[in-house]
């Protein structure tokens, strides 16, 4: 689930960018232009055309362009042709820009035309990879791995940089980080880019490596050479990095330093977006006097752009007012919000991105209206609103706030008193999430098969990469062997050192090969991780629902009630610890005894419990794999304890091994492994447990990445195979 949250907050951010880009191109046109040698006017292509607002384009074979601008940026000509050209727009007209110091006659030699042949056709397979970045992906990348191939056994690293950083804004754009940042690594290691290092810097701020952003963009702040647009964005990002490390003071420095580039330049969207952020930093700073004070600044820049940029920082704001406990405030700019929401244009309503778990919508504003009145205990207010929200996100398909309303309305219901009511709501929460699950499990199987296809793209792509390095090798050797029949006796000094120099590129190459077939194994196993930790998830929550089903099917209702609210604390706490690999072992205990307490409520007269930790131990120092400790605790209860005559005894005891590692036993005195095989039926016995398999997997993978971090042992508790014991041994991290 945890996975689920973190592609709501990145399509929310993305969302933010949309909004910014909208009102960006508000007062934008697109311009023609032509770049000319000054002495024939000879058409020059291939020139890199940017301007100040961060788009960019190349002049085609003509020696055309197009690019979006607006008027009083200034356009930079770029090409190692001739001297750098500053172009300030000042009308809608077409431009003509004229060059010096352009040779004509070694531009038209037949082997630069052979080469822009190739970057030609290089430029038109990117064009067409950032056509298809959003809605087709496998496409995107099929184009740029034909631009690698374009490129020939002798192709350029300024063209070759381009592929690898167009591959690194695909895999972002679809949150495929980790790759995305290879990508901009072996970029950026082919020829160096501002453009490339701060989409480098970037993602490792969506990656949430905020350590690494730091170190990349740093530097930047000292190049004069980028344009106004990326410098607001170098500081805007050294913002966000600080504000990730919790230096809230470095980070408020670097936005102010981003707000005065922005006013001095007039890039408007940014200064809404800095006040913004500045608000922010004072706010996770516990400074509210100020950060209201930037909030106010952001919501009138906001209301003077677009309309969904004010509705954007409204409900931000009103986040901000949620915190601090100020619901009147918070009411009043939500009410606000939907009021505006519902006269925007209906096309301007639509969104192509997934829907987020912040995704501005009416039922979703309207579903945070109504927590507003329960915080003040004003419930009669409050379930107009839910039931608004829950009857909207009905019709718009959105299960996430149809289930999180439906929840709420059912709590208030029972605060009021109205347990039949309560009751009927509850019914309705649990359906809902019967149909989020199902759909839950097509998401899974759809993310792995893309998961698949991406990888295999992705190996297409270093398999060109390595073919053309060992290409560059074979012709480095091809060309020693040559110099060797040529020359004599005097210059075979001179041969061993090229063949000595070929061995290494040679080596070299194997070492990229080397280390791209590790970067693949590291990912293959992040996906498996993900994957397996999806199946953990239903299969632990459709186990703990079998529990609830039996309370209902007696009409016990208020055990039915208790025993769904305790269990709706667990299966959250599950949900939002199933992304991570590692949590601190703190965490998995709670879980464990609210799991143990809603067994132990069912099967009272089965089993007594205890969970024992040495007080010497700092169990936050440890980490452990979520979900790791409870299918065994489930299976000492339902295979052991269960089937045992008189009432057993569940231990759980924590100690010290030595120093750097601990011991996690779990013992049952219940009837057995051997006797418990005994008493499956045919068709258990031909069933293999897919929770217990799914642990093994898990386990295996982690201590191949995290170097035998956890090991575990099973064995008979007594002589005669009855009972059972599970031995963890947690080692801590060095």
């Amino acid at each position: 689930m945890q996975d689920i949250f973190n592609i709501f907050f990145f399509v929310l951010l993305g969302t933010l960018m949309t909004f910014s880009q909208i009102n960006d191109g508000s007062h934008k046109f697109r311009i023609k232009g032509k770049v000319l040698g000054k002495e024939k006017r000879t058409p020059i292509s291939q020139v890199e055309i940017s301007s100040s607002s961060g788009e960019y384009t190349l002049t085609d074979s003509l020696g055309e362009f197009k690019i979006l601008t607006a008027i009083g940026e200034e356009l930079v000509i770029e090409s190692h042709e001739f001297i750098t050209v500053r172009y300030r727009v000042r009308s809608k007209e077409d431009i003509e820009v004229l060059v010096e110091d352009f040779s004509e006659q070694e531009y038209k030699s037949s082997k630069s035309k052979s080469i822009r042949k190739e970057v030609s056709f290089h430029k038109q397979y990117l064009d067409s990879a950032n056509f298809y970045k959003k809605d087709n992906i496998e496409k995107s990348i099929d184009f740029i791995a034909k631009s690698i191939a374009q490129l020939g056994k002798r192709g350029n690293n300024t063209e070759l940089s381009k592929s690898l950083t167009m591959l690194g804004e695909v895999y972002e754009y679809h949150q495929q980080y980790d790759l995305a940042i290879t990508n901009f690594l072996d970029a950026l290691e082919a020829r160096k880019s501002s453009r490339t290092t701060l989409l480098l810097g970037k993602a490792y701020l969506l990656n949430k490596d905020y350590q690494n952003a730091e170190r990349t963009l740093k530097p930047i702040v000292r190049v004069k050479s980028i344009v106004p647009y990326q410098r607001v964005e170098v500081h805007e990002f050294l913002g966000d990095s600080y504000l990730g490390l919790s230096n809230f003071d470095e980070a408020v420095a670097f936005y102010e330093e981003g707000l005065k580039i922005a006013e001095k330049n007039q890039v408007t969207p940014k200064i809404t977006d800095l006040n913004s952020k500045i608000a922010d930093a004072y706010a996770k700073g516990n400074r509210s006097i100020e950060a209201e004070g930037y909030y106010t600044n952001s919501l009138q820049l906001a209301e003077s752009q677009s309309p969904q940029r004010s509705i954007q920082e409204k409900n931000k704001v009103a986040d901000f007012y949620n915190k601090e406990s100020n619901y009147d405030k918070e009411i009043q700019l939500r009410k606000q919000s939907v009021d505006e929401l519902l006269e925007l244009p209906s096309d301007s309503k639509k969104d192509n991105s997934p829907v987020s778990s912040d995704s501005i919508t009416s039922q979703r504003i309207n579903y945070k209206i109504a927590n507003a009145y329960i915080a003040q205990d004003n419930f009669e207010e409050a379930i107009p609103y839910l039931q608004k929200s829950i009857v909207e996100a009905d019709s718009d398909d959105d299960l996430i706030v149809q289930k999180d309303a439906t929840r709420k309305l059912s709590e208030v219901y029972e605060r009021k008193g109205e347990f039949n009511k309560a009751l009927e709501t509850y019914q309705e929460y649990v359906a809902v999430v019967d149909t989020l699950y199902v759909r839950k499990e097509q998401e899974i199987s759809r993310a792995a098969r893309f998961n698949r296809e991406i990888a295999s793209k992705q190996s297409r792509i270093s398999g060109l990469e390595q073919e053309r390095e060992l290409s560059q090798s074979k012709y480095d050797l091809a060309l020693t062997s040559q110099q060797l029949v040529i020359e004599n006796n005097k210059r075979q000094k001179w041969v061993i050192y090229s063949l000595i120099f070929g061995l290494l590129l040679t080596a070299l190459a194997a070492f990229f090969f080397y280390r791209s077939n590790q970067q693949q194994k590291l990912a293959n196993n992040l996906l498996a991780l993900k994957s397996l930790r999806s199946q953990m998830n239903p299969h632990f929550i459709f186990n703990a629902l079998n529990s609830v089903n039996n309370y209902i099917a007696k009409s016990d209702e208020r055990s039915a009630n208790r025993y769904l609210s305790e269990f709706s604390t667990l299966m959250r706490a599950v949900l939002e610890n199933s992304e991570e690999d590692f949590i601190p072992l703190s965490k998995e205990l709670e879980l464990l005894r609210l799991y143990v307490k809603l067994e132990h409520s069912r099967f009272p007269d089965k089993f007594d419990y205890n969970i024992n930790i040495d007080e010497t131990i700092d169990v936050d120092s440890y980490q452990i794999p979520p979900m790791l400790l409870q299918p065994y605790i489930e299976n000492a209860i339902w295979h052991g304890l269960r089937y045992k005559e008189e009432k057993g005894h569940l231990n759980i005891n924590i100690e010290y091994q030595d120093k750097n590692s601990i011991k996690i036993s779990i013992e049952d005195d219940g009837i057995g492994r051997e006797k418990s095989a005994a008493l499956k039926t045919q068709n258990q016995k031909k069933q293999k447990s897919k929770g217990m398999g799914n642990i093994s997997k898990r386990i295996s993978i982690l201590n191949d990445m995290y170097k035998d971090k956890v090991d575990v042992h099973i064995s008979d508790l007594s002589e005669d195979g009855k009972g059972t014991r599970v031995l963890f041994t947690l080692n801590k991290d060095q």
